[in-house]
């Protein structure tokens, strides 16, 4: 819900003329001036020491994670329709799937139910999200007078190169949001401090951003806030979904692993639908309803694959504890008799 609420606010923020690298910066900016004295005072004891090479692997997470993700999705909304971003966006769950899979994070046993369940729900949730953005069909409400902006493909694409770019663009922002989705697993693992690590996360990103900015946008007089509008799709857009939803994300990600997280994606096109269709007053069409209906029932076939692979994993481990005792019980037994 939260991060749906992020495009509709990222889309109106643009439509009131923030620059878009200013809104990346302010956006980072805000969330780092919130989330760093949460995690200092609340980790200040359980946060591990920082070395050389966890700064290299910060620095990479941040890199992929806020300066290629987000700006890689700034620019491809430039260069392509709202509906075709969305559309590319849904196939991050396949993509951090062979990801996690190849890096051996993931656990596919395609002999297995819930392996099989693991791998359709993925693909159920990625064609449920097509087709919302793909198909249409009966229209089932009114849009509200003057509020419906008309986006055909027709229209708003432009053919030729802007059209490849622009794919090109956002498929390797699938690529980057997936690799920090997975990449998180090891980094984690060996500084579990979630708070602290998102923070460290957050202030590498906010100064590459700062680095790069003067080169995309030199006017001084575009970093000024000129409404009360701007910033608070700014201070949402950064505290709200980067400080609150990014760590709910990363917490996630250490509890379920990378697919867990990855195959909620496509829910977010769906919670943009109802979220627009109530608040902005666009059209709601059968073919939304059904896309829904196909991702939930995808996201179910996944969290079932989890639950059931978390639950062998557990007996499993019982079973090894269980004949370890039983071999240190016969040892004990054999050695005093």
């Amino acid at each position: 819900m939260l991060l749906a609420g992020f495009h509709v606010a990222s889309g109106s923020a643009l439509d009131m003329g923030v620059s878009k690298m200013v809104f990346l910066v302010y956006r980072n900016g805000s969330a780092l001036a919130v989330v760093a004295p949460i995690a200092y005072f609340l980790e200040k004891k359980d946060r591990p020491p920082l070395t050389l090479r966890l700064m290299a692997e910060f620095f990479v997470l941040a890199a992929i994670g806020v300066t290629f993700t987000q700006g890689l999705y700034i620019l491809g909304l430039y260069y392509l329709a709202p509906t075709y971003v969305s559309a590319i966006q849904n196939s991050v769950p396949a993509v951090t799937f062979v990801m996690a899979a190849a890096l051996r994070i993931e656990q596919v046993n395609i002999n297995s139910r819930h392996g099989l369940a693991k791998i359709a729900g993925t693909l159920a949730t990625i064609a449920g999200a097509t087709i919302i953005t793909l198909y249409k069909g009966m229209l089932l409400t009114k849009d509200s007078e003057g509020t419906h902006k008309q986006k055909d493909i027709g229209v708003v694409l432009s053919p030729g190169s802007t059209w490849i770019a622009g794919c090109l663009i956002m498929f390797v922002n699938c690529l980057c949001l997936s690799g920090w989705m997975v990449l998180q697993v090891p980094v984690l693992k060996k500084y579990p401090a979630k708070l602290s690590s998102f923070t460290i996360t957050l202030a590498l990103g906010l100064i590459q951003l700062i680095a790069v900015a003067p080169f995309f946008e030199s006017n001084i007089e575009s970093w000024k806030v000129q409404s009360g509008g701007q910033l608070f799709t700014i201070l949402y857009a950064g505290i709200v979904v980067l400080g609150v939803a990014w760590n709910i994300k990363i917490w996630c990600i250490s509890k379920g692993g990378p697919l867990f997280v990855a195959a909620f994606q496509p829910l977010q096109t769906v919670m943009v639908a109802i979220m627009e269709a109530i608040f902005l007053g666009d059209r709601l069409y059968i073919g939304g309803v059904i896309g829904a209906v196909i991702i939930i029932g995808g996201l179910y076939c996944v969290l079932w694959a989890k639950s059931k692979e978390t639950t062998s994993n557990n007996d499993l481990l019982t079973e090894r504890r269980s004949l370890a005792r039983n071999l240190l019980h016969e040892e004990s037994t054999y050695e005093n008799p």
